[in-house]
């Protein structure tokens, strides 16, 4: 992994400075003043960088100025993320960060950048559920069952890599079956790797973001036992909720949110947050969003930012307790 020296910004408590207080200073009606650049630290066409592209779209038409996605993958999303913190604290720079980053927060303790004190949470924009999935050949045929084979047989699992929200989901079948060393961890670079092993049988099992595996179960090549949240999905609603399956504590699910600077002047906060919740509820955006499998949210800035402190503190301690590592 690039390992780059630990660079702090100022504190969230930058954000209370009144306009005017800094060389980067600015109204809010001038805001932007040149094009936008919307940092993603993945690849194009994936789960991030759609919503990202449907936000920058929806943007540029409402400020009149293009809103440029600039994908910068690579170091389990931090440079990208990095990339971001470095950045000038006018507003001109935007980051779209996942639960990955929440994760890193503990995965990561010397990282460059600090997620809670770096950066201002402007909106949480959506989210999506991950599914516990089988081959369909495979003698579980519900999620009791799966837990149950789990405490007393090796059983191996599949992610997208270590601390990756899959790996997390995994980590929670872990202990809620009390599987302890029968769940063996295998490690992938990304969801479709794991998904296309597990459909040939390499695999007993996966916690997979959804629309990485939707094809599968709608084949029928796979069996979904049970969904990471508090309602089943319009896109597959044959397969029951965690709760419903018998396993409440098992949710976990995959957002997205766009932050900025910290240190980015109050007024301009205001401006983002509002012109991003407009954005959000753009029918056309929500429509192509909720077809890639997202529940559009489009959370105020006070919302947003205590969902990220909250996950960031849930799961350092999951890190911590089941001894995830790096990769």
């Amino acid at each position: 992994m690039i390992r780059l020296p630990r660079r702090r910004l100022p504190s969230l408590s930058a954000l209370l400075l009144p306009a005017g207080t800094t060389a980067t200073a600015q109204t809010p009606d001038a805001f932007p003043e040149r094009p936008v650049r919307y940092v993603v630290p993945f690849a194009p066409a994936g789960l991030t960088d759609i919503m990202a592209r449907l936000l920058a779209q929806r943007l540029s038409e409402i400020w009149g100025k293009p809103v440029v996605v600039d994908n910068r993958p690579g170091g389990n999303a931090m440079i990208g993320a990095d990339a971001a913190a470095k950045a000038a604290p006018d507003g001109h720079t935007l980051l779209a960060v996942t639960l990955t980053h929440a994760v890193n927060a503990s995965l990561y303790p010397n990282a460059p950048y600090d997620l809670r004190q770096d950066f201002a949470a402007v909106s949480v924009l959506g989210a999506l559920p991950l599914v516990v999935a089988v081959p369909a050949a495979h003698p579980a045929r519900d999620l009791a069952g799966l837990l149950a084979m789990a405490r007393t047989r090796q059983m191996s699992a599949g992610s997208s890599g270590n601390g990756s929200p899959p790996h997390l989901g995994l980590e929670l079948v872990r202990r809620i079956a009390g599987a302890g060393p029968n769940l063996v961890h295998v490690s992938y670079r990304g969801g479709a790797p794991a998904v296309t092993d597990l459909v040939a049988g390499n695999l007993d099992l996966i916690v997979s973001n959804l629309p990485e595996c939707i094809a599968q179960l709608r084949a029928g090549r796979l069996r979904g036992l049970a969904l990471t949240d508090r309602q089943r999905h319009r896109l597959v609603p044959d397969i029951p909720t965690v709760a419903e399956a018998g396993a409440p504590d098992l949710l976990i699910t995959n957002w997205t949110a766009v932050l900025t600077n910290a240190a980015v002047p109050r007024p301009v906060l205001r401006r983002l947050e509002a012109d991003v919740l407009l954005a959000m509820r753009d029918g056309e955006l929500v429509r192509r969003a909720e077809e890639g499998g997202f529940d559009v949210l489009g959370w105020d800035s006070a919302r947003s930012t205590a969902h990220v402190q909250a996950e960031v503190g849930r799961w350092g301690r999951l890190v911590a307790e089941a001894g995830i590592r790096a990769d």
